[in-house]
């Protein structure tokens, strides 16, 4: 069995081997447009992501690939739309476990199932299960596939960046190699070095918020079992192996299991074989055949940054905040951070915008973290209620919850992550309120069938000035910046998810996908007028 804390440098996949740069050997520090430090998911969806924009990248790990363990497990719709307009979504899709349905027990007793999508014409499902390992190398398949249609992004392992100094145009790294110490400089930096991060220590910022008195084990079991395809959550289990546990199925017929343990417990003692088998043994039943796969445990933590921009230092995932994994609200978030921060500093690094469009970054991507964070810590205390009032509270709602729908929308077992909607940004544009409230300004546009395609993927990865029931140029350029037209009839879908009550919608859409404005015919002045705001220069 693999054990929670294996040898740091143990690989599920050696994805980047260390290679000597001609950088380490450079009489001066070699300058870079963009240096993003750590290989995880949120750094190697940011190499990918400004690569693609045509931004020289260096990414930097003390690692040379995917790490061991599961980790991060599910990946949310939106999350899996950004990684289709990266590239990477078709191999995870494919080996992922797809997934749309939870149902909530309470001891031996259903309470009640829910679907996370059940609404029709999305391409992609509510969630998949695909253990970390896959979805990072997925990312690097894509980085190599885009590597080789020109896209400057260059990742070197067992590259460990050990100080970071700021001046005023840039940013000075010193890194230890196997072949010893180099420097180097930046335009931009990009810390996606996790919830330990160095880069955050070694500059000195703060990382505030609750850390939760309990703790969870993860069990990944191999088996062959016959439960459905669906996440399944205990209060107060009958099988009594802990005081709530989850079930998920992963690919390759391995489950993750969590058990909560309580506060009080001994960690090394928890994570004997034997003690972990029993604990299993109690919630599968007798004569159930598997392996323990990797086994960790857990303690539920909602922190943040106060600002996840420093000068040239921006900070992205868990570097910057941190929530419980209940709601799968971790990795996902992160993928949203890339999707909010590559479009812009892309134009920052082309001159089309104003460095002070990556405080929009900051602002919108707190709020989305505060949004988690709300979220992740109603869950938390419900589902580990710390006062006998409260806890009789909690039962006494899932009590009604078995009969009583309207109870159902207060029982917690972990809110499932959804994309934020940045409302109150200073991007947004003009508003029309007979459209619908789902597609306001700030929100994330959402798919809808077009033929024999889908409506985000001919989004695209710039700006859309997009047309349905009126026509719209093929382009316009405004400020810099090219925006791309698509005009389209008025189904039924894109009739309930756009037009609401109007006849005809122009909507400008940003390049991460969030609608930036929108009206009910098209005026090329406030269409410009919206793009200087969208970009900062308003």
């Amino acid at each position: 069995m693999k054990q929670d804390m294996p040898d740091r440098y143990a690989l599920a996949f050696q994805l980047y081997p260390y290679a000597k740069s001609p950088d380490q050997t450079a009489a001066d520090p070699v300058r870079h447009r963009v240096i993003v430090v750590g290989g995880g998911p949120i750094g190697l969806a940011t190499a990918l992501d400004l690569g693609r924009r045509g931004v020289p990248v260096l990414l930097l790990d003390d690692h040379e690939g995917a790490g061991l363990g599961s980790r991060a497990l599910c990946f949310a719709k939106r999350t899996l739309e950004i990684c289709d307009r990266l590239g990477a979504a078709p191999h995870m899709l494919e080996k992922g476990v797809q997934w749309n349905l939870g149902k909530v027990f309470h001891d031996d007793r259903l309470l009640y199932e829910f679907n996370l999508l059940p609404e029709g014409g999305h391409a992609m499902p509510a969630f998949i299960n695909l253990q970390q390992p896959w979805f990072e190398k997925f990312l690097h398949d894509a980085i190599l596939a885009a590597r080789a249609a020109g896209a400057p992004i260059e990742i070197r392992g067992k590259n460990r960046v050990e100080a970071v100094t700021q001046a005023a145009d840039h940013v000075t790294l010193e890194v230890m190699t196997p072949d010893g110490p180099y420097s180097l400089q930046a335009d931009w930096l990009i810390a996606c070095d996790g919830a330990r991060s160095p880069v955050r220590g070694i500059l000195g910022l703060g990382f505030e918020g609750r850390v939760f008195e309990d703790n969870f084990l993860i069990a990944d079991v191999k088996m062959k079992a016959d439960f459905p395809t669906e996440r399944w959550f205990w209060f107060e289990p009958h099988f009594k192996s802990g005081d709530s546990a989850l079930l998920h199925k992963q690919p390759d017929d391995i489950w993750r299991i969590d058990f909560q343990l309580g506060w009080n417990i001994d960690r090394a003692k928890e994570l004997e074989p034997e003690r972990i088998r029993a604990r299993v043994d109690a919630m599968l039943g007798p004569g159930v055949e598997y392996e323990l796969d990797w086994c960790s445990i857990y303690t539920f933590q909602c922190r943040r940054m106060e600002r996840f921009r420093h000068g040239r230092v921006l900070f992205a995932g868990d570097s910057a905040h941190q929530v419980s994994p209940f709601g799968a609200r971790g990795a996902n978030s992160g993928i949203q951070d890339v999707d909010n921060l590559a479009w812009k500093l892309a134009l920052v690094v082309q001159g089309v915008a104003p460095d002070t469009l990556l405080d929009s970054y900051d602002a919108e991507r707190v709020h989305g973290a505060e949004e988690n964070i709300l979220n992740s810590t109603r869950a938390t205390d419900f589902i580990t209620p710390k006062t006998p009032v409260s806890k009789m509270f909690r039962n006494a709602v899932l009590e009604l919850a078995e009969t009583v729908p309207f109870a159902r929308t207060v029982v917690n077992s972990g809110r499932l992550s959804l994309p934020c909607t940045y409302d109150g940004s200073a991007l947004n544009g003009p508003d029309q309120a007979e459209m619908p409230a789902r597609t306001r300004p700030g929100s994330p546009c959402p798919d809808a069938p077009l033929g024999d395609g889908w409506l985000l993927a001919r989004l695209g990865h710039g700006f859309t000035l997009m047309g349905i029931g009126t026509e719209v140029p093929a382009s316009i350029a405004a400020h810099g910046v090219a925006v791309a037209g698509l005009t389209l009839p008025p189904t039924s879908e894109l009739r309930a998810r756009y037009l609401g009550g109007a006849a005809a919608a122009v909507y400008l859409i940003r390049p991460d996908q969030h609608v930036a404005a929108r009206w009910d015919h098209l005026d090329e002045a406030a269409v410009a007028a919206a793009v200087a705001r969208a970009i900062g220069k308003e």
